[in-house]
């Protein structure tokens, strides 16, 4: 378990890294749009951060340390399409050392807190902008990032049967995050569903 120390750390590393490039480069690979001067507009899980040039500094809400560190790191990746073409957390290139934090972090928690009633799931998908797929008993597909879209896929569980989910990836994530990112990013998904649900 990563340490607060570790990721003030990996936070200053990544704004040390992105101040060295022009605001415009960094907005065009990221997708993020200008907000006003010298400031990134940063949507994420229902949230709007305004994210300061060259300091990298989140200015309005509070987010989360955890946050901050993802968002800079997909600031910092690869200027990639989206592919279209689905693979699960296990297919992710380097994804194995992390499997079983992804399952715990995110997979798990899916399927406990709707496992049982997608219906749910179905509702704070709507209110997070999630779009209806035909997968499973509920699929709901996420656009996080510009270019990062996660699918979730439940299918209910009954005193017979448990419920299974599964959680896909665009084949080109690897390319912008690193296997423990994107671990989180699926587990903050699934944690702002759980709380929009209640």
């Amino acid at each position: 378990m990563a340490r607060i120390d570790d990721y003030v750390a990996a936070k200053k590393l990544a704004a040390e890294r992105l101040s060295r490039e022009k605001f415009e480069t960094v907005s065009a690979r990221s997708g993020f749009l200008k907000a006003g001067e010298n400031a990134f507009e940063v949507p994420f899980l229902g949230k709007a951060y305004r994210v300061s040039y060259p300091e990298f500094d989140f200015t309005t809400e509070e987010a989360p340390i955890q946050e901050q560190v993802l968002i800079l790191h997909y600031m910092t990746a690869p200027e990639v399409s989206v592919s279209g073409n689905w693979i699960a957390y296990r297919e992710i290139p380097d994804a194995s050392f992390y499997f079983s934090a992804f399952v715990k972090r995110a997979v798990d928690p899916l399927k406990k807190a709707f496992g049982r009633d997608v219906s749910l799931l179905e509702k704070a998908a709507k209110k997070l902008g999630g779009k209806s797929i035909d997968a499973g008993d509920a699929g709901f597909e996420f656009l996080l990032f510009p270019r990062v879209p996660i699918q979730l896929i439940l299918w209910e569980g009954d005193e017979e049967f448990a419920s299974e989910a599964n959680i896909l990836f665009d084949e080109t994530v690897g390319l912008l995050l690193s296997p423990e990112d994107i671990a989180w990013l699926a587990g903050m998904l699934v944690y702002r569903l759980m709380g929009l649900a209640k």
